[in-house]
């Protein structure tokens, strides 16, 4: 699996400072989804923290073309904080997998798009010929998620979750979204798509990301 674990490490000649604490008010969240926005201003509601959509606002969607789930992150943390004057949260995610040298990664989403929007049924299926076609056996794989708080200064946090797993395929599953259906996490029989929703949701890298970020930025 690709090492991108490491991308918010220091020198040992940066001074390590604690991170900055976000204090109760306002929070942009930098998504144009609203069920995105719902979950998230559920987690940091006992902060005394309102999440508020860049939707909401009627921020512009900036252009995503960095390399890394950190960069894009921080591109829309960025956006919105600038341009609302308040503080911004926004996650970039995907899955990479191993025998592909970590692709989809960045570019999961683009793998779904198709003449009549996005159907991750067709992403599926690629990754699944790539697989054979490599002629690897490992199938093994891993959901990312990068967090990346911002403030209007410019100051930012980033905080890194992932769950390893595998490819099954075909698709198994009609819940959750993306590629869930093909993706077994470590310890499980059951795709993603076919576990209860709180299981999914308290084992996932996005779950891993906002412990991460919980810890550091909002309790004492």
């Amino acid at each position: 699996m690709p090492k991108n674990d490491n991308f918010f490490s220091k020198t040992d000649m940066e001074p390590v400072l604690p991170p900055r604490k976000l204090a109760p008010g306002r929070l942009v969240i930098a998504s144009h989804n609203a069920g995105k926005v719902r979950e998230i201003n559920a987690l940091v509601a006992p902060y005394g923290i309102e999440a508020i959509s860049a939707d909401t606002l009627g921020l512009p969607v900036p252009v995503e073309d960095e390399k890394t789930f950190l960069g894009n992150a921080a591109i829309k943390a960025r956006a919105a904080a600038t341009a609302s004057g308040l503080p911004a949260l926004a996650d970039d995610s995907g899955m990479e997998v191993a025998a592909l040298d970590g692709r989809p990664g960045v570019h999961t989403a683009d793998w779904a798009e198709t003449p009549d929007g996005r159907d991750f049924y067709v992403a599926m299926e690629r990754v699944w010929r790539e697989l054979e076609e490599s002629g690897s056996t490992d199938h093994s794989a891993r959901f990312v998620c990068c967090l990346c708080l911002a403030w209007p200064d410019g100051h930012i946090e980033s905080f890194l979750g992932k769950v390893e797993g595998s490819i099954k395929y075909p698709p198994r599953g009609k819940m959750g979204f993306g590629f869930d259906p093909v993706f077994v996490p470590a310890g499980y029989l059951k795709t993603f798509a076919e576990l209860d929703p709180d299981t999914k949701h308290a084992i996932s890298h996005r779950a891993d990301a906002f412990a991460k970020l919980t810890k550091a930025c909002l309790e004492d």
